[in-house]
């Protein structure tokens, strides 16, 4: 079942609990006792719920972040995530309800934290794809520091936060190294080592297994795009200095 059918037709979204399940709950005109936060859900589907929902709640919070919610913002969250026309109002209605939304950000990346397990490889998905809607129309230093609190709140270190964010915002113009996360000055076989562990831990199978909901896929692909770009823009650079 698509996830956005999922969500809309099941009452998977309530049995999360918290604000993530009073969004799902507003959304289908239920009640949701939000004092009630659920441990990690047990079945794919529900994880897959619980990244949906939370994915569209920060989306939401980060588009008001710089006091302007922008509808590039928006329709990158569309083209990103892959919504299907018909569940495409479903969808507006949690985005617009999650902007009135009552609870703030930081109560939504607690409770994905809580149910898809701190720093796990689904929320680095989650993270990555809030990054991708930010660079739309350029990143407001506002969006900046959203994206670094978010980070931490779901588990991510300084030196993870700084590998996610030299994917889409170098520190420097075009710096393959810092998406690698190695050094300048790393040998051939440390950058081999860096790109295989990459390309393992990122493989879109692995993510999904662990409650990245099919649709949602392009944040993996464009990522490994990135990480790929990077590997060879390296190996390029070190083929030139040694003269080959």
């Amino acid at each position: 079942m698509a996830i956005w059918a999922l969500i809309m037709g099941s009452a998977a979204g309530l049995a999360l609990g918290g604000p993530l399940g009073a969004l799902a709950g507003a959304a289908i005109g239920a009640v949701v006792d939000r004092a009630i936060i659920a441990v990690r859900p047990a079945s794919p589907e529900r994880r897959q719920v619980a990244f949906t929902i939370a994915a569209i709640a920060l989306a939401a919070k980060m588009a008001q972040a710089d006091g302007h919610a922008s509808e590039s913002e928006f329709d990158a969250f569309e083209r990103l995530f892959h919504v299907p026309e018909p569940e495409q109002e479903n969808m507006r209605r949690f985005y617009r309800l999650a902007r009135k939304s009552v609870d703030g950000y930081e109560a939504y990346a607690r409770q994905a934290a809580t149910l898809l397990g701190s720093g796990s490889p689904v929320l680095e998905d989650l993270l990555e794809a809030l990054m991708m809607i930010a660079t739309v129309d350029g990143v407001h230093p506002a969006e900046v520091d959203f994206l670094e609190r978010v980070a931490e709140l779901m588990g991510f270190d300084s030196r993870a936060w700084a590998i996610i964010r030299a994917r889409h915002i170098p520190l420097q113009a075009d710096d393959p190294h810092a998406v690698l996360g190695i050094s300048p000055g790393a040998s051939d076989e440390a950058i081999r080592s860096a790109y295989r562990r990459l390309a393992r831990s990122h493989h879109p199978d692995r993510h999904i297994a662990q409650g990245t909901p099919p649709e949602f896929i392009r944040v993996a692909e464009a990522r490994m795009a990135t990480i790929n770009a990077a590997y060879a823009a390296l190996m390029k650079q070190h083929s030139r200095a040694q003269g080959g």
